[in-house]
């Protein structure tokens, strides 16, 4: 095993990343791991399988020696059909030319976007709980992240709390919304998000809206900001959640050509081009696969009917999810807003895991999320293992 050489240690003395802590998610996913006999309900990944259909595109791109790189920015017949997507989902037109790219996932489509247009000294506004992983990206690119607690308003930002928020903070750049949201569940409506739009436009912000649990939802329809907004929003999404492909790493963006172009060099940069195969299973998925997300949603909702409605049971206070595949879970008056406490608790002595609320930022504390994208029989064991947990360990 090679130790780095003497000169190159102060190299990594001085890396940036050094002052950012691990993901919460994935470090209390991997301490738990050691845990015997323990059931997870904790990393964000759909349990069901990808649907057969995008399988076997996947396959025969193989077969078919695509192996070449593909366009920097995806293939055209992607982007084509990401474009006929969003304007057949939400009424929003873009030209696959220049205002649509193909990402390795999610993340790197939000990585792309922010190390574009963040810059040292920026305000960046982000209500939380909210992904997490907005946190570092904001970080290395020395940006500030301004964040807002939306737990005193039921887990969504409001018009009076983002003038608020504005008011402390007149130079904020950009603004990223994440809906259905990770890790609360909660939808925005129409009326909602065109309030905020107003605002929003009146004080010029950029806005990047983060949609990758936009197929799941359950008691409204989606809408996008960018309907109200699409001048100034890049749109993020995926097929990761909506067909069961995190493992393909298929994403895309979405926006106004001015702002695209510049997402394209870095994109470039990064990564050189999407995979071929991944590319095909997405162009599938997105031209035949509409159905798909729609069977997946009623399993989800018969999921998260059950899990809301056995822990209400059990005296534990859930936040009303709408989407995705999340319940997230005030913990119990004896922990104060401990949930690092809790959740370690729960998993020791209970054998349940969920994540810390506070792993998603300040509006988290005191919660814990669970993913419900388990099996029924694995949610029903997780219920009977934290009926005998606060029985034994917080109710007694």
């Amino acid at each position: 095993m090679p130790e780095i050489a003497k000169d190159l240690v102060n190299y990594s003395k001085e890396n940036s990343l050094k002052d950012i802590p691990p993901s919460g998610i994935r470090y209390f996913d991997v301490k738990v791991n050691k845990i015997p006999d323990i059931l997870k309900l904790t990393l964000g990944e759909p349990d069901l399988n990808t649907p057969e259909h995008v399988k076997k595109a996947a396959v025969q791109s193989i077969l078919d020696n695509d192996s070449h790189y593909s366009d920097q920015e995806g293939t055209l017949r992607l982007r084509t059909a990401i474009s006929n997507f969003l304007k057949r989902k939400l009424d929003l037109s873009y030209d696959p030319q220049t205002e649509v790219l193909v990402t390795i996932g999610g993340t790197e489509a939000l990585t792309a976007t922010m190390l574009t247009f963040f810059h040292p000294g920026d305000d960046i506004i982000v209500p939380t709980p909210s992904y997490a992983l907005y946190f570092p990206i904001i970080h290395l690119t020395g940006s500030n992240l301004v964040s807002v607690n939306t737990a005193p308003t039921n887990f969504v930002l409001t018009p009076e709390v983002l003038e608020e928020t504005l008011a402390a903070h007149p130079q904020a750049k950009a603004i990223i919304l994440n809906y259905p949201t990770n890790p609360t569940g909660r939808e925005y409506s129409a009326e909602e998000l065109e309030k905020l739009a107003a605002i929003i436009k009146e004080h010029n912000l950029m806005v990047i809206s983060d949609e990758i649990y936009s197929e799941l939802v359950y008691d409204l329809p989606h809408t996008s900001i960018a309907q109200y907004l699409p001048e100034r929003t890049i749109i993020v999404n995926g097929l990761s959640k909506s067909h069961a492909m995190t493992g393909y790493r298929a994403g895309y963006l979405a926006g106004p050509a001015g702002l695209v172009k510049w997402v394209m060099e870095m994109h470039a940069f990064l990564v050189t081009a999407p995979s071929n195969p991944a590319q095909a299973a997405a162009t599938e998925a997105l031209e035949n696969g509409d159905q798909d997300p729609v069977e997946a949603s009623k399993i989800y909702q018969k999921r998260r009917d059950y899990i809301t409605k056995a822990l209400n049971d059990l005296g534990l206070e859930t936040v009303p999810s709408n989407g995705a595949f999340y319940i997230f879970v005030k913990i119990p008056a004896k922990y104060g807003t401990d949930d690092w406490a809790f959740a370690e608790d729960l998993a020791q002595k209970g054998k349940v895991a969920g994540i810390p609320g506070s792993s998603f930022g300040a509006g988290g504390e005191g919660y814990i999320r669970f993913s419900y994208a388990a099996s029924d029989e694995k949610l029903e064991e997780a219920v009977r293992r934290i009926k005998d947990f606060l029985t034994k360990e917080v109710n007694q």
